[in-house]
C-alpha cells in the first residue's frame, strides 16, 4: 500500500516538473525580458555621376542633285503622204480611191468653198490579209464637221466581209479636211463616201 502511494507521488512530481519545462521553453527563457535589437538604418544616397557627357551634333546629309530634265521629245508632224505612200516597203499598198477620195450626193468637193483634204492617213493591211494574199475594198460614208474632223463613219460594202472594215473605219477617222465655207462660215458636209482599195503589189 505504501509503495503505490509513493509511485502516485513520483508521477504527480514528474507531470508537474515536465509541464514546468515546457512553459520556460515557450515563454523564452531567460531572455525573453530582454529589449530586441535595434534596427540598422540603411541610407541610400543616389546622385548623377560626375562625368561629362559628349553632346554629339548630327550633321544632316546633302541635299539629292535635282532630277535632270528628260530630253524633249520631237513632235511628229501629222502623216500627208499621198496614196501610194503606206506600207512600200512591205509588199502592199493601200489605194484611197482618186485625187481626194471624196464623192458626194448632189456636189463634188473640187470647187471654191467645199471641204479640201489635208491630211489623210493610209490605212494598216490586215497582217493576217497579208500573209494569205487576200485583197479586197471597203466603201464608206461618213461626214466632215465644222472643224474638219470626220465623224458618223459607217461601212457602205466590203468585199471581203468585215476582212478590211475595221482597219479602213480606224484610218478615215484620223483624217482631216478644210471644212466647207458658206457665207463665211464653216459648215458641216454629210453623206460623203470614200472607198479604199487594199490590194498586195504584183496582184
Amino acid at each position: 500500500m505504501v509503495r503505490f502511494l509513493v509511485s502516485i507521488l513520483l508521477g504527480v512530481a514528474v507531470t508537474f516538473a515536465l509541464f514546468a519545462f515546457m512553459a520556460f521553453l515557450i515563454s523564452g527563457g531567460e531572455g525573453r525580458n530582454e529589449a530586441p535589437p535595434p534596427t540598422p538604418v540603411i541610407e541610400i544616397v543616389t546622385s548623377p555621376p560626375d562625368t561629362d557627357l559628349d553632346t554629339r551634333r548630327r550633321t544632316p546629309p546633302p541635299p539629292p542633285p535635282p532630277p535632270q530634265a528628260p530630253p524633249e521629245t520631237p513632235q511628229s508632224e501629222p502623216d500627208t503622204s499621198d496614196d501610194s505612200g503606206m506600207n512600200m516597203d512591205m509588199g502592199f499598198e493601200v489605194d484611197v480611191g482618186g485625187t481626194d477620195g471624196l464623192s458626194g450626193p448632189g456636189e463634188g468637193l473640187g470647187r471654191d468653198g467645199d471641204a479640201q483634204p489635208i491630211v489623210r492617213i493610209n490605212p494598216r493591211y490586215p497582217p493576217a490579209a497579208a500573209r494569205d494574199g487576200i485583197t479586197g475594198w471597203v466603201r464608206l460614208s461618213f461626214t466632215i464637221d465644222e472643224s474638219g474632223g470626220v465623224t458618223d463613219v459607217e461601212v457602205i460594202d466590203s468585199e471581203p466581209r468585215r476582212i478590211f472594215d475595221q482597219e479602213a473605219r480606224r484610218a478615215l477617222l484620223r483624217w482631216k479636211y478644210k471644212p466647207k465655207v458658206v457665207d463665211g462660215e464653216t459648215v458641216r458636209q454629210p453623206g460623203l463616201t470614200v472607198q479604199l482599195d487594199f490590194t498586195l503589189d504584183g496582184a
